[in-house]
């Protein structure tokens, strides 16, 4: 069966590829955009809930623009959903990521300048000139030292997870203003150059090995429940986002396995190893 998350298909439009696979209106190919606003979220059906969220620079396939709304597919991780069709733009390649948890785009290559836009980790634009200190972009003057090449990604998914530490939760959140479990794991494995799916069923499933119970924890290892995944930062200490504190915190992976059974969630169910 079709997982729903991830199959470009509303009934009236579906992706050319699923022709033959699933019910449709209509199939047709779609048109590559890119998301022009800092953030947006990723919904179930127009002005419906959000089930993740998507971030400047973050190309997506569309395939039906009705009412102000987009039927789209990530390129990134094949989730689809419906955002604001005023939040996309024309396809671009971005060339750089914001590399530090939030950032500004200025009006001028002068830190009292106007601020346009604020930016968090992991978003993507295209440098198009270079000053002294900052690096122009179509949304404005960003400090160098804030942008990272895309290809000279991160290299360490805990460093990165770790730049987290302290945001608030927000279930289906994707960037350092607001963030879950997986979309976490996500983060931290996109910003090295490592597909990630978006929710932690499909990340048990799909990423690392799986390892025996009684294996030594490690660094960077992710440790899995009924929905709900976290990292490890040593062999001690797990990093995840969870709503008993509201936030993304440092938890003894001992304490974590005890409260979150207490809580009624249920033990431990992999070990996995990137």
């Amino acid at each position: 069966m079709n997982d729903p998350r991830v199959t470009a298909s509303n009934g009236r439009v579906a992706a050319l590829d699923l022709k033959g696979k699933t019910t449709a209106e209509q199939f047709i190919k779609g048109v590559a955009a890119t998301l022009i606003a800092p953030i947006a979220d990723l919904c179930d059906a127009p002005q419906g809930a959000r089930t993740r969220q998507l971030l400047l620079g973050n190309v997506v396939q569309v395939f039906e623009d009705r009412d102000g709304w987009s039927f789209v597919q990530s390129h990134a991780d094949h989730y689809v959903g419906y955002v604001q069709s005023a939040q996309l733009g024309a396809h671009t390649d971005p060339t750089h990521m914001v590399a530090t948890p939030a950032t500004h785009a200025y009006a001028t290559d002068d830190m009292k300048s106007a601020n346009l836009m604020g930016l968090p980790f992991g978003a993507k634009l295209a440098v198009v000139d270079e000053r002294k200190r900052f690096y122009e972009t179509p949304y404005g003057f960003v400090p160098k030292s804030h942008l990272r090449p895309l290809s000279h990604p991160f290299s360490d998914p805990a460093t990165v997870a770790q730049l987290h530490y302290g945001v608030p939760y927000l279930w289906g959140g994707n960037t350092t203003r607001g963030i879950d479990c997986s979309g976490l794991i996500q983060a931290a494995l996109m910003a090295c150059g490592l597909p990630c799916p978006a929710d932690s069923d499909m990340q048990c499933d799909q990423l690392g090995n799986t390892l025996p119970d009684d294996a030594r924890l490690a660094r960077g290892d992710l440790i899995f429940w009924q929905g709900h995944v976290g990292m490890m930062v040593d062999k001690d200490t797990l990093l995840h986002a969870n709503a008993h504190h509201m936030a993304c915190v440092y938890e003894p992976i001992v304490k974590a396995i005890a409260r979150i059974a207490a809580q009624g969630d249920g033990p431990v169910l992999a070990h996995k190893r990137l």
